[in-house]
């Protein structure tokens, strides 16, 4: 299967994976749909936080049709492998086709959600296809807590039907998913000349990945591994004293590689060692969801190193925090209720900061959970505080577009699966501007989302196409 760069959303997926577009970096994507917008002269808004609705009347023979909405997200996580050379805020994707799936070399695709920006740009050129008044919605800043979806007022949604084009598997569609918010515990530390030998600690080989749809895997949190390891280090009377710690690049995934310096006057083989029996431990404990997973000990300098109690604070709080999966469904099999995710650990001037992503189907397990994290904050003498939070989207039995795609794809002699998400979607914020939208998702067969192992399945992506314009012209 080939990248055919002459089918419409091949095309457009090839183009705006030229454009950088990482969370909080949207301006160039944004700008660039408004000048799709100018140059077919479609009516379009575009907002401070760079959201773009462009608008497409409805064809012939449809102008009494309920109008459409079809949103994507134009934002995507940057993610690379740490031996690959690439600057996610001017360098393009190198994009390659493997076997039938598209694919960036070293860094994550952007299929999420690049494929429905792509779907939507090639109905928003195409006269001839038949469909209601359409309204597209590109948002900003999903990746990071949907917050280009929450500046939208009620008067943005241009119809009562929504296609979510953030839910792929061309063969499902998602009737519910998990609301959230961000936890920030800020570690206050004070930094100090050393003179001890340093060391580094590495943790290394984990698979990471999307941290709603991946959690009940058990997948390891290189974050809380390295945190563990440095904890038992000092549990077998090892001097451990925190020179940085820095681990995971996005809050929303599952954190991949993590690395801790320190400072010790214990020999140097005694602490590898040590740091080799919690290796083999973890190792076992992970020999089936994570199997690569190794710690690397190295030497290592260290200037300044953090004050002793500032470190230990810090450690503590990160080692006892809850993390991972939390609660299932004892109702739809499978499904994920609750859980968090330490994604990001960082080393400042004056704070170790760790975010933390709270997802829950149950605004009661949301606030339990944050309520863990503060009550541990307090003991711990560390601050934590939550932001960005968002409801969830919960399960309507009836839908005409639910029903249409349905049917659309039984006469292709596929049943729709009907899926409850445990990931966040901006669903939830679109129903409550307004209640009575008839809510979809759908999209292509992708994998691999967050990391740099993403990939689309190009048969899929041509495929789910076809059935979303068949559902367009179907909706009269």
């Amino acid at each position: 299967m080939e990248f055919d760069l002459n089918k419409r959303h091949c095309y457009y997926f090839n183009e705006i994976s030229k454009i950088p577009r990482g969370s909080r970096n949207e301006k160039a994507i944004s700008d660039y749909l408004v000048s799709f917008a100018k140059e077919h002269g479609l009516p379009y808004k575009q907002d401070e936080v760079w959201n773009v609705i462009i608008d497409k009347p409805a064809s012939p023979g449809y102008e009494d049709s309920v109008p459409v909405i079809m949103q994507a997200h134009i934002d995507m996580v940057c993610e690379k492998n740490n031996d690959v050379e690439h600057d996610f805020e001017k360098d393009p994707l190198d994009l390659y086709v493997e076997d039938g799936w598209l694919k960036a070399r070293g860094t994550t695709l952007g299929a999420d959600d690049g494929y429905g920006v792509a779907y939507m740009l090639a109905i928003l050129e195409n006269d001839e296809l038949k469909h209601p008044a359409i309204s597209c919605l590109f948002t900003s800043m999903e990746e990071i807590g949907l917050l280009g979806a929450s500046n939208l007022k009620k008067e943005d949604l241009h119809g009562k039907k929504l296609i979510n084009l953030d839910g792929g598997g061309e063969v499902r569609t998602t009737v519910s998913s998990s609301g959230g918010a961000t936890g920030l515990v800020h570690c206050p530390v004070h930094f100090e000349d050393n003179a001890k030998p340093a060391y580094a600690v590495r943790i290394r080989g984990l698979k990471g990945g999307h941290s709603g749809a991946l959690i009940h895997k058990e997948l390891g949190n290189a974050n809380t591994l390295l945190a563990r390891i440095l904890k038992e280090l000092q549990m077998q009377g090892i001097d451990v004293q925190l020179a940085c710690f820095n681990g995971g690049l996005k809050f929303n995934a599952i954190a991949r590689e993590a690395d801790a310096v320190f400072v010790s006057e214990t020999a140097p083989e005694t602490i590898e060692a040590a740091v080799r029996e919690s290796e083999a431990k973890i190792k076992g404990e992970y020999e089936f969801s994570d199997p690569d997973f190794r710690a690397v000990f190295e030497k290592a300098e260290a200037p300044k190193v953090i004050a002793q109690k500032d470190g230990d604070q810090f450690l503590n709080y990160l080692y006892l925090m809850i993390d991972g999966f939390q609660h299932r469904s004892v109702v739809i099999e499978g499904l994920t209720v609750s859980s968090l995710n330490a994604g990001v650990v960082t080393t400042k001037e004056d704070e170790i900061l760790i975010e933390d992503l709270i997802r829950s189907a149950l605004a009661s397990h949301t606030d339990d959970m944050i309520n863990h994290l503060q009550a541990l904050a307090d003991i711990v003498g560390v601050n934590f505080e939550v932001t960005d939070r968002y409801a969830g989207w919960g399960f309507t039995e009836t839908s005409g577009l639910r029903k249409l795609l349905r049917e659309v794809l039984k006469e292709r002699g596929i049943d729709l699966k009907e899926e409850a998400a445990h990931g966040g979607l901006e669903c939830g914020i679109f129903k409550g501007l307004d209640e009575e939208l008839d809510i979809i998702t759908y999209g292509p067969v992708a994998e691999g989302a967050h990391t740099p192992e993403e990939k689309l399945d190009l048969a899929s992506f041509d495929r789910a196409f076809a059935v979303l314009c068949e559902v367009l012209e179907r909706s009269r």
